[in-house]
């Protein structure tokens, strides 16, 4: 897989401008939501660049990460005249860069593709590592591809214009990377005030944690062994991402990790020995900024059945990637299903149900 181009922006007009004129194209195309038109596309609209640029508006939120979404993507490339020579910037978050990276890479078998994300979720996880795609059948993220954008531009100017939920769910992918990487940067993001965001600070953050994926898809980026680390918490988040919109009440995709990363810690403690004391302060921390998703006893068996669905098992077997310690990473993990059971038990009395 090609290495993606992470700009790390100081002036957002030169760097898509030099992002864009590393290709050549001979159509281009944008992709934003009801939302990042409003917010973000004002910010870009008067670039050179973009004046061309045949636009796409599409609903916001994952609802929309659908099969028939991405065929309105499709439609509108064939109809506006596209080819597999022409570039597709995308411009919002996770959402819209899961399934425009999805659109351009199936498209005409693959045009090239910019991705600028504008959610804290879409600048550390979502944008960067070539993963993309839909969800499918009541299922999170089950069709998709590895497809790297050409360039990933983060401009973190944009995260001024996000509402508090969606910054709390970016940052449950930070805390998930302070985690897998060292002490230090896992106390760091402990100590960082949510509440009084200081967006300097925060830029740094951002950029050490892109630098924690960047360097594991790097080593693996079919995640076929180290770049499972990144699944910490998305087995069990997954799953309750996916009961959400069963129930017609879908969370934020960065919510639904924190929650997971409450379980399979428990299971990191129960199971390769992660400390007492460090499962403790994080879901102390999870518990105070993301509250809760409630679960009943009767819901454990279909949370069960969703996770047997998940795209890491093997063989019909749940995989976990648990941790022994904060960046001692263990991967390819099972449990017996009564552990699984004990872990809801776990999560609905700490989380305070």
């Amino acid at each position: 897989m090609e290495k993606q181009n992470i700009i790390l922006c100081e002036h957002l007009k030169d760097s898509l401008q030099k992002a864009i004129g590393k290709i050549s194209y001979d159509k281009l195309f944008l992709l934003t939501d009801e939302n990042t038109y409003k917010l973000c596309f004002p910010v870009i609209s008067s670039f050179d660049t973009i004046r061309e640029a045949n636009l796409l508006t599409i609903g916001a939120e994952d609802t929309h990460k659908t099969l028939d979404t991405l065929e309105g993507v499709w439609q509108f490339l064939s109809e506006k005249g596209a080819t597999r020579h022409s570039l597709l910037i995308n411009l919002g978050g996770g959402m819209i860069t899961d399934l425009g990276g999805f659109a351009a890479a199936t498209f005409k078998r693959g045009m090239s593709y910019i991705n600028i994300p504008t959610t804290l979720l879409a600048m550390v996880d979502a944008a960067v590592g070539g993963k993309t795609g839909i969800n499918f059948n009541g299922l999170k993220n089950e069709i998709g591809v590895f497809a790297p954008a050409s360039s990933v531009i983060i401009e973190t100017e944009f995260l001024k214009t996000l509402d508090r939920p969606n910054f709390v769910s970016g940052y449950a992918e930070m805390l998930k990377h302070g985690l897998i990487s060292t002490e230090s940067h896992w106390e760091e993001l402990l100590a960082f005030n949510m509440t009084e965001i200081d967006y300097l600070l925060l830029k740094k953050l951002a950029g050490h944690s892109v630098g924690i994926k960047e360097d594991i898809v790097k080593q693996d980026p079919y995640e076929r062994g180290i770049r499972k680390a990144l699944n910490l918490g998305h087995t069990v988040g997954h799953a309750f991402e996916s009961l959400a919109l069963a129930m017609e009440k879908p969370v934020l995709h960065g919510y639904a990790v924190a929650w997971g990363m409450v379980c399979e810690l428990y299971l990191s403690a129960r199971l390769t020995g992660f400390p007492a004391d460090k499962l403790k302060r994080t879901v102390a921390f999870i518990e105070t900024h993301y509250g809760a998703f409630e679960i009943e006893c009767k819901q454990y068996e279909t949370l069960y059945e969703l996770m047997s669905h998940d795209k890491k098992n093997k063989g019909g077997v749940i995989n976990f990637t648990l941790l022994e310690d904060i960046g001692k990473i263990s991967i390819n993990q099972t449990a017996e299903k009564e552990i699984i059971f004990d872990m809801f038990d776990f999560y609905r009395e700490c989380m305070g149900m």
